[in-house]
């Protein structure tokens, strides 16, 4: 049987994680240091399970 998809995504909600990506490039003023960016592109693979695992729910 297969694992159960929600079990394997994001904690926090699309809409969390959207919200901290918002802020992350306010507070960056638009430009983002190294640090940022890895920080960027964990929340963006984060929201992109959270998106997919709302998708399956609904579904």
């Amino acid at each position: 049987m297969s694992p159960d998809p929600g079990a394997l995504g994001s904690v926090r909600s699309a809409a969390e994680l959207n919200e901290r990506i918002r802020s992350l490039w306010l507070r960056a003023g638009g430009y983002l240091s190294a640090h940022e960016r890895a920080e960027y592109e964990l929340l963006v693979v984060e929201w992109a399970e959270a998106i997919r695992g709302e998708v399956v729910e609904a579904a």
